[in-house]
């Protein structure tokens, strides 16, 4: 009798670990396919969407961020989409920042809180191999390198940020600047490449 309670009691154990074990798997799969839902949605038709200051915009700008929301890795609350803006499904943003109008930011980029960008902002995380000279660049394997974006940074139109670089906290890039290198705390940079300017925190 004590091997047989032993046997079902290892038993019951087994199907509550599998079964806790497939919901898991399940939950995932939904949550999955439900952010491909959501991202699809907001690639093929609301990515599309007027800016909330058009007079036709309707609701639709909400429907933008309530896409985007449900398809980003993380995201904060206050979240601000522009119109047209390419973004990838594999970034983390936090709370009350704003994603410019038609900027583009690709996988594996962290953005920080209370962050501003004007439009068309570039933020890249991939990049072509061409250490083989002998083989063409288009051949040669996409490297993804995490880029990441500090808390408080106002990012000026038309600027590019390039694989792998940091930006600090409060930071000022100034619009049409090309970040080549990180930036560290407080700097105010501007310019191609872009270059410290001065330090938020100096007197003038």
């Amino acid at each position: 009798m004590v091997v047989l309670e032993v046997e079902f009691s290892n038993s019951s154990l087994a199907k509550n670990v599998l079964h806790k074990f497939f919901m898991e798997v399940e939950c995932e799969l939904i949550m999955k396919y439900f952010r491909m839902a959501m991202y699809f949605l907001y690639m093929a038709i609301f990515r599309h969407t007027p800016e909330p200051y058009r007079p036709y915009s309707f609701f639709l700008p909400k429907v933008r961020v309530f896409l985007v929301r449900n398809f980003l890795t993380e995201c904060g609350d206050g979240l601000v989409v522009g119109s047209n803006a390419d973004i990838s499904y594999d970034i983390k943003i936090g709370s009350n920042s704003g994603i410019g109008t038609r900027s583009v930011i690709q996988r594996k980029v962290t953005i920080g809180s209370g962050v501003m960008m004007g439009p068309d902002v570039k933020i890249y995380s991939t990049t072509h191999g061409h250490s083989k000279l002998d083989e063409f660049m288009y051949l040669q394997p996409i490297t993804i390198v995490p880029t990441s974006i500090g808390n408080d940074v106002w990012i000026g139109a038309n600027s590019i940020i390039l694989p792998g670089k940091k930006i600090g906290n409060h930071v000022i890039i100034g619009a049409g600047s090309v970040v080549t290198k990180d930036i560290p705390d407080w700097a105010i940079v501007g310019g191609n490449p872009a270059r410290v300017i001065r330090f938020r925190k100096e007197v003038i």
